[in-house]
């Protein structure tokens, strides 16, 4: 016979084991919703930049408190959030997940993998507004960062933890001048980060193809915001990529971070700013735009081993109207940042690739961020573009020239040509070296310059094969390696 089950011991049992759990939610209700600009009621504890949770799925983040209202922006359609809708505080400031779990992923700006490649498995966390390191945990920025480009390498260098400005007009080159300096960066053990601001989703798609095509994206993160997306997404990219990038910095690791770019990011958080009625100043931006970008890049730095150890590198690309670099944003910026490297448009036009324009062009790091070789021999390459540009703007006018400024003119072009470089092909170091020092020192005086190009492979592939040991050597340019290359050079120049 089946043993009786008490029924009422079951239940008194259940009882005694029961514990009440008591969740506080904070919620408020959405009492308008417009433009992706969301208005609550009700929630009179939320924080400043802290994410609230809106059904469907959606993120917004608190952005303006005022005594009965709390104003935050919505990431995701202006129509997924109506009136009556409830809103809840997560208690978390914006944050984004970190981690070598993003390496070789594209993400939106929440750190949500948008490549299908499937769910990004961390556990770690930043908030995406944080105060930039102080001068105590700083060092000087003494490391190159090679771009693979011989004008900027040599003439306009940058270190590890600068922040260099890529300022010119649009289909200047710039975003090329940046990719690149990201495939240079194969092999040299830095996390590269990309951060796409406002641009179509198709010149997104061709940049990771093309970050695909050269290898670079096993090291790179891309933070796309594209222009299909809320201005909330395209003013909060570039400190979520700041943010996975200090995690890096912080371990002890070196970053390279493109922004591009802040002119769009300047738009977006103008547009959210009338939105939100924030008085408009010049150009109707908002009157903290400067502290905009400001705390932004601010954040990239090279760190004492106590502090970290790490750097992170900010390359901020801008465009500019017609040239105009004493615009609002341009000057802004400029200001914030260690040196710009300008583009021109005539150059561009004129086959000079970079088109950058020496002249207005500057690194306020300098020698201290390049390889003692680039340091030694590029001194005198600067002095002959200078001269070119001078005389050349002379011998417009001038009827007939003498011998010396004729010297100078070809030599002046011979350089120019020699600085030239296709996209995509960034160049080593100590092939850098072999091409400075020999146009330097006068052995491709000769060539013609039309076979300046093909002079300057046989050249590089001749001092290889005569001398293989020289290669690892080349960057620290002993005098022996000089007496060496010199040697080289001249069996090069005789067999013209």
């Amino acid at each position: 016979m089946p043993e009786k089950i008490d029924l009422s011991q079951i239940i008194k049992r259940g009882i005694a084991e029961f514990s009440p759990e008591s969740k506080i939610e904070k919620v408020g209700v959405v009492v308008e919703s417009g433009d992706g600009i969301i208005h609550i009621a009700g929630l009179p504890n939320a924080m400043a930049g802290e994410m609230i949770d809106f059904p469907n799925g959606y993120t917004g983040m608190v952005f303006d408190l005022e005594r009965e209202i709390a104003q935050a922006v919505l990431f995701g359609p202006h129509t997924a959030v109506r009136e009556g809708d409830f809103a809840r505080c997560t208690g978390r400031v914006m944050q984004v997940p970190v981690g070598d779990a993003l390496i070789g992923r594209v993400v939106n700006p929440l750190g949500q993998p948008i490549d299908g490649g499937g769910e990004i498995k961390t556990t770690k966390f930043r908030p995406v507004e944080r105060l930039a390191p102080g001068v105590i945990d700083r060092q000087p920025v003494n490391q190159p960062l090679q771009t693979g480009y011989k004008l900027i390498d040599a003439l306009i260098p940058i270190g590890r933890g600068q922040r260099e400005l890529i300022i010119g007009d649009r289909a200047t080159g710039k975003t090329t001048l940046a990719i690149d300096t990201i495939i240079n960066q194969k092999g040299q053990d830095v996390i590269c980060i990309y951060v796409a601001i406002g641009q179509k989703a198709s010149t997104i798609a061709n940049q990771i193809s093309r970050l695909k095509e050269y290898g670079a994206l096993d090291y790179t993160i891309v933070v796309a915001a594209s222009a299909g997306d809320s201005v909330a997404y395209q003013y909060i990219a570039p400190y979520a990529g700041c943010a996975m990038g200090e995690e890096f910095m912080l371990n002890g690791r070196d970053v390279l971070i493109i922004y591009d770019d802040l002119t769009k990011h300047a738009q977006a958080y103008r547009m959210i700013s009338l939105l939100l009625r924030r008085p408009p100043g010049r150009e109707a931006y908002p009157g903290d735009v400067f502290y905009l970008h400001s705390r932004l890049l601010e954040r990239s730095a090279k760190l004492r081993p106590e502090a970290g150890g790490g750097s992170m590198t900010a390359l901020p690309l801008v465009e500019t109207q017609l040239g105009d670099v004493t615009s609002y944003i341009p000057t802004n910026i400029i200001s914030i940042t260690d040196g710009q490297i300008f583009l021109e448009t005539d150059l561009f036009n004129a086959g000079i690739r970079p088109a950058v324009n020496v002249g207005i062009s500057v690194s306020r790091v300098g020698g201290k961020a390049q390889v003692k070789a680039i340091r030694q021999i590029a001194g005198r390459l600067r002095l002959d573009l200078a001269q070119y540009r001078e005389k050349q703007a002379f011998s417009l006018f001038a009827s007939e020239v003498g011998e010396e400024t004729r010297q100078q003119l070809r030599r002046g072009a011979l350089m120019t040509e020699i600085l030239k470089q296709d996209k995509h092909l960034p160049l080593p170091v100590e092939d850098q070296v072999i091409v400075i020092y020999a146009a330097t020192t006068g052995v491709l005086d000769e060539i013609d310059l039309a076979k300046v190009k093909s002079a300057e492979k046989r050249l590089i592939n001749f001092v290889y094969e005569q001398a293989p040991e020289l290669k690892p050597k080349l960057a620290a340019f002993s005098a022996e390696t000089e007496s060496r290359l010199k040697e080289l050079m001249q069996k090069f120049k005789e067999s013209i």
